[in-house]
């Protein structure tokens, strides 16, 4: 099994920044790729980025390339999420993931962090 909590979450102005955090326990948190999703109310949960066990590979969706950076600590058992230049329409709740390597599914969820941008 596997816990994730995520912190970090708050309101800030358009423009701003915030780094979400997400400490993982359990599983042995090298053996995950991480990835951070997002959901607001009424839409589909929607893909952010995701980042390899070693750190080494990292995506982004399109909507938050350049703007946002994810990366992690193995040491810590912690993924971050670094958003600059945040827009209203970044406002959702944030939820970091666990995929074992070799699945081919996320099989752990945190309980979400409220981001909210205001304009």
């Amino acid at each position: 099994q596997v816990q994730l909590v995520e912190s970090g979450g708050g309101l800030v102005q358009a423009g701003g920044s915030l780094r979400l955090s997400c400490a993982a326990s359990g599983r042995t948190f090298s053996n995950n790729h991480m990835g951070w999703f997002r959901q607001t109310p009424g839409k589909e949960r929607e893909y952010v980025a995701r980042i390899t066990w070693s750190g080494g590979i990292t995506s982004y969706a399109d909507s938050v390339k350049g703007r946002f950076t994810i990366s992690r600590d193995n040491a810590k058992n912690t993924v971050y999420l670094q958003m600059n230049s945040l827009k209203p329409e970044d406002t959702a709740v944030y939820y970091c993931a666990a995929l074992l390597v070799g699945a081919s599914k996320y099989d752990y969820w945190g309980q979400g962090t409220q981001v909210t941008v205001s304009s």
